[in-house]
């Protein structure tokens, strides 16, 4: 199991991240949950679980209206498997890293892959 959590993103921007992960793997969310804007001025963080599988189907590009921060934080494994999904569809700048014994945490900024 692996938590993705985004930032920086548009609603939509952040709903077609979801939704790619959610093509690919098992997640926490009900298939008709999108991302919700909060009233006010602060920033909006969205965040959903995600259980990679060995089997996942990987989709095409994807475009993105801006950049998107996003952090994987679980098991090694749950976290390549979701950095190689979003790899996949997008333009992936690897911002920072930290490991644990049996857990990691990945920063990334994520575009539209040209």
């Amino acid at each position: 199991m692996a938590t993705v959590s985004l930032t920086g993103a548009s609603r939509e921007d952040a709903a077609t991240v979801f939704g790619v992960l959610r093509t690919a793997f098992p997640t926490d969310r009900p298939s008709d949950d999108v991302p919700q804007e909060q009233p006010g001025d602060r920033s909006a963080v969205w965040s959903a679980e995600f259980e990679p599988t060995q089997e996942w189907i990987p989709t095409g590009p994807m475009p993105l209206e801006g950049s998107v921060t996003a952090t994987l934080q679980g098991d090694y494994v749950a976290v390549d498997q979701l950095f190689e999904a979003l790899s996949t569809t997008f333009a992936v700048e690897h911002w920072g890293a930290a490991s644990g014994d049996q857990e990691k945490e990945v920063d990334l900024r994520l575009g539209t892959k040209e």
